[in-house]
């Protein structure tokens, strides 16, 4: 099944929010390998500061592809993710993440260009916090693959 290309123009409906926590940051900081302390211990962040440890700046990504899940698992967009190769991802950041944040996304697929069987899906996650302030937005493009005959 092809990539259903009348998704472009699409925006789907707020997440749930979700719940950054300190540890998780912590997991991740460690997992890219940000050591900076601000990362790791709430004293140090909010020595920088931050309300509590702040995030590495790609860990939008992780609130971002729970509303792209929104896309890609969608049975009629033909998205067969076997076949996806990622080709780009640029963060722009309104504020940091912190420990403690509720965010909240939306998903837009600003983007589906078909040439020659790949299909480009490029997607915008504008991430806000529960109360409406933005955070961050990610733009990722990912190449699907065609089928194989």
């Amino acid at each position: 099944m092809p990539v259903d290309t009348s998704y472009a123009g699409r925006e789907y409906p707020p997440n749930a929010a979700y719940d950054v926590g300190r540890e998780k940051l912590r997991e991740f900081a460690s997992a890219v390998g940000a050591t900076h302390p601000a990362h790791l211990d709430p004293e140090a962040a909010r020595a920088f500061g931050h309300p509590d440890v702040v995030a590495p700046p790609t860990f939008a990504v992780v609130v971002a592809q729970r509303a792209e899940a929104q896309l890609f698992e969608d049975p009629a967009a033909g998205i067969d993710f076997s076949r996806v190769v990622h080709a780009d991802e640029r963060f722009t950041h309104h504020r940091p993440i912190h420990a403690g944040d509720r965010l909240v996304t939306v998903l837009h697929v600003d983007s589906i260009v078909e040439r020659a069987g790949l299909a480009m899906i490029t997607t915008r996650a504008e991430i806000a916090s529960q109360d409406g302030e933005a955070v961050a937005t990610v733009v990722s493009t990912l190449a699907v693959r065609p089928e194989e005959s």
